[in-house]
C-alpha cells in the first residue's frame, strides 16, 4: 500500500460517505448476487447490517495511514467473522462485491487508480483477517 493509494482510497470514500446507505444495499445485493449462499449467514435487519458495514469501513479506512493501530481490530474481525461461518473464500466474493460497489457509487470517480488502490487495501486487509481466522480454528 502505498501512500498515494492510502489517498486515493480515503478520498474516494469521502465520496461514498454521502450516499452510503444506498452502497451497503448495493453491496448486500451485489454479495448474494454473487453468492447467494452467504444469504443464510446474514440474520436480523439488513438496514442495521449496512450501517455496521459502513462503519467498519469507515474505521479501516480512515485508519489506513496508522495500519499499525488498526491492525488489532482488524485481527479481531477476522477472528469473530469465522464464529459467523466465513471461510477464506468468502473474502474473494466479498471484494468483488466492494469493488463492484465502489465502481456503481463513484462512476466516473472510479478510475483505474482508484480501483487499483481499493483491490490493494482490501488485499491487505482482508490477508489480515484471514490471518487471525486461521489461528482461531
Amino acid at each position: 500500500m502505498t501512500p498515494k493509494q492510502i489517498e486515493l482510497v480515503q478520498s474516494t470514500w469521502q465520496a461514498v460517505i454521502p450516499i452510503k446507505d444506498q452502497a451497503a444495499k448495493l453491496f448486500y445485493g451485489r454479495l448474494f448476487e454473487l453468492d447467494p449462499a452467504l444469504k443464510p449467514l446474514f440474520k436480523g435487519d439488513m438496514a442495521e447490517q449496512g450501517r455496521k458495514l459502513t462503519a467498519m469501513i469507515n474505521t479501516a479506512v480512515t485508519g489506513l495511514s496508522r495500519l499499525d493501530e488498526i491492525v488489532p481490530a482488524v485481527q479481531d474481525l477476522g477472528r469473530r467473522h469465522v464464529a459467523y461461518g466465513v471461510t477464506g473464500a468468502h473474502y474473494d466474493t466479498v471484494g468483488a462485491a466492494l469493488l463492484w460497489t465502489l465502481e456503481k457509487g463513484l462512476g466516473d470517480a472510479f478510475t483505474p487508480p482508484v480501483a487499483e488502490a481499493w483491490a490493494t487495501v482490501y488485499g491487505v486487509l482482508a490477508s489480515t483477517m484471514k490471518e487471525a481466522a486461521a489461528t482461531t480454528v
